[in-house]
């Protein structure tokens, strides 16, 4: 059963979701709307902890590391998040909105109008808003880092990994189920065709951000080395291939290290950096991130604007330090971001994983692919600067 990845589980759950929408009773969507009701009010609740989870060990981490190495290779896997972000913004928001619709899209955020209410409701207040789990993040993760003891900081790894159980062992398995009760309501209110257009629509915009994001990366690394920028991508390949099987950037890590090296990379650079990279740099996973967002935002006819994503991808590339490596780290890392920054609603989350899941491996391969070409660029910058 552990082989039946994420993956295969949540396509069933969209098809089984489509075609039970059409038939079922009312009582059985309503159902389903109950537990999607619950299931979205826990999401709510445990969201902050996720916030603290993964920031607080991450930023203590790098705050424990010194050097200039450290700073060179920091600057550079965030500059990156950051330009892959802006990029996937920029193509998504002038490309999706002529394919997708726009204001004339189905709108997902009447739940009156549009889905089917669940027989009642169960909320569970979050203990903290997420701005709160933000700030309370940076300033334990930056105080951590500069204490000489590690009391707090294995009470923190502790916390994460607690957090981490109940991704794995509670919301992932139940996700599936989730996004089946979603599937199941639009299908019955006769809104899942347009929304099953866009997903194939953006899941191809995406592959090719991923492709044009990979060429930049190994330009600029064959451009500080004077190598061929293909050749260097080439060598690397059987680390992106590597991370498209086991969806996990730290599984890959062995194979991105030892194909880093093949390129010419010092060791003492490439085993530094392919690990911290690993978990702070996700140029695919945000490229991901951005597009799924203004996908789902169009579906519901609202509008993408420049102010409101630059605040949000830069937020990203801080949120998802050490997600977890568990298919789906990135988009749970990102879901208060989502909900404060962006505005989705319930559903409009339920989609967004959904979304996100359909191409997990292929941001993952981009990320750790693209690890080797910044990891090539810090070794030449270490040795000039």
């Amino acid at each position: 059963m552990k082989r039946f990845g994420l993956l295969p589980r949540i396509v069933i759950a969209i098809v089984s979701g489509v075609l039970l929408g059409l038939v079922v009773p009312k009582i059985v969507v309503e159902i389903m709307a109950t537990f999607n009701s619950i299931f979205s009010a826990f999401l709510g609740f445990i969201v902050p902890f996720i916030i603290i989870g993964f920031i607080v060990p991450g930023i203590a981490k790098l705050g424990k590391g010194s050097g200039r190495l450290l700073g060179i290779s920091t600057g550079i896997a965030y500059l990156s998040t950051i330009v892959a972000g802006l990029i996937a913004f920029f193509v998504a928001s002038n490309l999706l909105p002529n394919l997708i619709g726009g204001k004339e899209s189905v709108k997902l955020e009447n739940p009156e109008e549009f889905l089917i209410r669940g027989l009642f409701e169960m909320p569970i207040p979050p203990m903290m808003d997420i701005m709160t789990a933000l700030v309370f993040s940076f300033i334990m993760g930056i105080g951590i880092s500069k204490l000489k003891g590690n009391t707090l900081q294995n009470a923190f790894e502790e916390f994460s990994e607690i957090i981490e159980k109940v991704i794995s062992y509670v919301i992932i398995p139940l996700l599936p189920i989730h996004i089946f009760g979603i599937f199941m309501n639009m299908a019955y209110g006769g809104q899942v065709a347009k929304v099953l257009s866009v997903f194939g629509v953006v899941f191809v915009m995406i592959i090719a951000l991923h492709l044009v994001m990979l060429l930049l990366q190994y330009t600029a690394a064959g451009t500080v080395t004077g190598k061929n920028p293909l050749k260097l991508l080439k060598t690397m390949s059987p680390a992106y291939f590597t991370a498209l099987g086991t969806q996990s950037s730290a599984a890959t890590i062995p194979v991105t290290l030892k194909q880093t090296q093949k390129t010419g990379a010092s060791d003492k650079v490439t085993n530094f950096t392919i690990p911290l990279f690993a978990t702070i740099h996700l140029s695919g996973s945000t490229i991901t991130l951005v597009s799924c967002s203004i996908g789902v935002l169009l579906i519901n006819g609202q509008d993408i604007m420049l102010s409101t994503f630059v605040p949000f991808i830069f937020m990203l590339g801080v949120t998802m330090i050490a997600a977890p490596g568990v298919p789906g780290g990135a988009v749970m890392a990102a879901l208060g971001l989502l909900e404060t920054m962006l505005g989705f609603n319930g559903a409009m989350i339920g989609l967004m994983i959904a979304l996100y899941i359909a191409q997990d491996s292929f941001g993952t391969a981009t990320n750790v692919t693209g690890d080797g070409a910044l990891a090539i660029i810090v070794d030449k910058f270490s040795k000039t600067a």
